[in-house]
């Protein structure tokens, strides 16, 4: 695993190519959940999301080798446009492969930073690892990977450092690059703080590898919160879970458009569905907070014909 200077080196390297986004709070999230909430609006980062960190991460340590043969990924979405954009400012020329299904403005968004867009159908795994072999290129998994996730693990740091007293933090759950690595990160400095995952019962794959002791893959992994809708669970990310993360708890796809609503009302923030998922899981009911609680606000690529807004 990595350690806790490995961390504070990925953040070194980062520092000044991201931003270091706020901490939002809002007294009426506060009064309707009778908590004391304070949101990191990673919406704000470069790219819009989190992703952006553990991919430029990865990016600042490939060798002179891999960056001439180029890199590629696979995503639904957000990690594309984060490695194109990472990709672009290292100089390394990007592919992504997606789903032709993705959000319009994410495909967009890829092309516009500079990569080479794969639009296919079928089984996403299989053509990014076809094209990576066929093309020679260099593989960057979206969240299966030590760098990814020591690159994530920067956003424990801003946590940690912005809000004293910290008792929970409420974390969106995919494939598991974004929850290993602050879990990694706050449970090293701070073992005292629950982390608490959370990810929509119709891409649950992070539940059942706790449950079955491994990780999972699932046949089919769809939600209106398209970033957290992985259908496999990282097996670098698993163990990192499986040690450091207090609880992960299933939302279902209505809370989460609710809750995607009732943040926008109250905080005016344009955060997509999968941001939302801590709210979601308060409107269920699914987690208790006795203390300062901080709630990751993953991204804020919204595809906003899906609300029905």
């Amino acid at each position: 695993m990595p350690t806790l200077e490995d961390i504070r080196r990925a953040a070194s390297g980062l520092h000044g190519r991201i931003h270091r986004t706020p901490m939002v709070t809002s007294s009426a999230l506060d009064e309707l959940f009778g908590a004391r909430l304070s949101l990191k609006a990673e919406l704000f980062q470069k790219t819009g999301s989190f992703k952006v960190r553990g991919l430029l991460h990865k990016t600042l340590q490939l060798t002179a080798g891999e960056r001439e043969r180029g890199v590629v990924t696979v995503s639904a979405g957000n990690a594309a446009g984060a490695l194109a954009w990472a990709a672009r400012d290292a100089g390394v020329p990007a592919t992504v492969v997606m789903a032709k299904t993705a959000v319009p403005a994410k495909i967009d968004a890829a092309r516009a930073y500079g990569a080479r867009v794969e639009l296919v159908e079928g089984d996403l795994i299989a053509a990014y690892e076809s094209i990576r072999d066929e093309r020679g290129l260099t593989g960057v998994h979206p969240f299966d990977d030590l760098d990814v996730i020591t690159g994530h693990a920067s956003l424990a740091l801003e946590l940690l450092a912005d809000s004293p007293g910290l008792d929970t933090v409420l974390v969106p759950v995919g494939g598991g690059g974004l929850i290993s690595g602050i879990a990694l990160g706050i449970k090293l400095l701070e073992p005292t703080v629950r982390v608490i995952g959370i990810e929509p019962e119709t891409a649950d794959v992070v539940s059942r590898s706790l449950e079955a002791g491994a990780p999972q893959k699932l046949a089919t992994a769809k939600s209106v919160a398209d970033g957290l809708a992985a259908p496999v669970c990282g097996t670098h990310n698993f163990p990192i879970i499986q040690r450091y993360v207090d609880q992960v708890v299933r939302v279902g796809e209505a809370a989460l458009i609710e809750a995607t609503r009732l943040v926008m009302s109250r905080t005016k923030l344009a955060l997509e569905p999968a941001a939302a998922a801590s709210f979601a899981a308060l409107l269920e009911g699914k987690v208790e907070l006795p203390g300062l609680t901080a709630a990751v606000i993953s991204g804020g690529n919204l595809d906003v014909t899906k609300l029905n807004l």
